[in-house]
């Protein structure tokens, strides 16, 4: 019975050692990360699906949020980070979304998620965009805009999604593989903002 016991115990530790590591490399990832241009942003978080990070800087006074949507993509691939001011999930979705054009350049653009079959094509969206980019680099595409005012304050409903293939410049149907039908959640950019701020107290803290 003991041994029984200590073979638990050891399966147990072994679990939650593999489960600490795979945060870790997560965080350092996310707050690690140096982009180009010099851009600088304050908060950031690791996305729970398609090698996904949502970078940010938050203006309460402006009810606006610059950000920067990088994830794991394929040259021939897509990628698309959206707000969905109305419901919680794909459809009613304001859309940025990126990909690599036959020539090499990226193209990046809006579009409203109307319909479980959506156009993809560029149109104008119910949010107000600007200095909007993207950029593919180290294998991860990279969107680059800043959105508001968001009319629901600092917390949103968010979608992630990405494709592995682009027609006449016209992103293709996703998998319906488990992750990418669950990219999707809610964020507080104050909150996670208030969290990061704790954690480097707390390392300062360690450090005296």
């Amino acid at each position: 019975m003991a041994s029984l016991f200590l073979l638990f115990l050891n399966l147990m530790l072994n679990n939650f050692a593999a489960t600490n590591s795979l945060s870790s490399s997560s965080s350092l990832s996310c707050h690690n990360h140096t982009f180009s241009s010099n851009r600088v942003f304050t908060s950031c978080t690791h996305l729970p699906s398609l090698e996904a990070h949502l970078h940010w800087n938050y203006s309460p006074s402006l009810a606006r949020v610059s950000i920067a949507y990088r994830a794991k993509q394929v040259p021939k691939g897509w990628i698309a980070w959206a707000i969905n001011p109305t419901s919680s999930g794909m459809v009613g979705s304001q859309a940025l979304v990126a990909f690599r054009t036959s020539n090499g350049t990226m193209r990046v653009y809006t579009t409203a998620i109307a319909s479980y079959n959506p156009s993809m094509l560029p149109a104008q969206i119910s949010l107000p965009v600007s200095n909007i980019s993207a950029e593919y680099v180290g294998n991860e595409m990279i969107i680059y805009a800043a959105v508001g005012l968001l009319l629901n304050g600092s917390v949103v409903n968010h979608v992630w999604q990405a494709g592995a293939s682009v027609s006449s410049n016209i992103p293709q149907i996703h998998s319906t593989s488990p992750p990418h039908l669950q990219s999707m959640g809610t964020i507080n950019f104050l909150s996670q903002i208030y969290c990061l701020k704790n954690k480097t107290r707390n390392r300062e803290r360690e450090r005296t």
